[in-house]
């Protein structure tokens, strides 16, 4: 599958899934925030959230400090 993640094209196998997606990227799904195709996907949707090909993926990872 190709997405386009963050402005970049990639593939990727056996993802289906935002959730897959996350995963595959080495992210802690409690720390992103993910917009599929200009759309905000709520965390509680991520494991039903599906991927098609061409999707256009936005992936904000939460960083804390002080």
């Amino acid at each position: 599958m190709r997405l386009s993640v963050n402005g970049e094209e990639r593939g990727f196998e056996g993802v289906s899934t935002v959730q897959d997606l996350v995963s595959a990227l080495g992210l802690d799904v409690r720390k992103v925030a993910v917009e599929r195709n200009l759309e905000i996907v709520p965390r509680s949707t991520y494991g039903t959230a599906a991927l098609a090909d061409g999707d256009q993926i936005e992936i904000v990872t939460f960083i804390g400090g002080g």
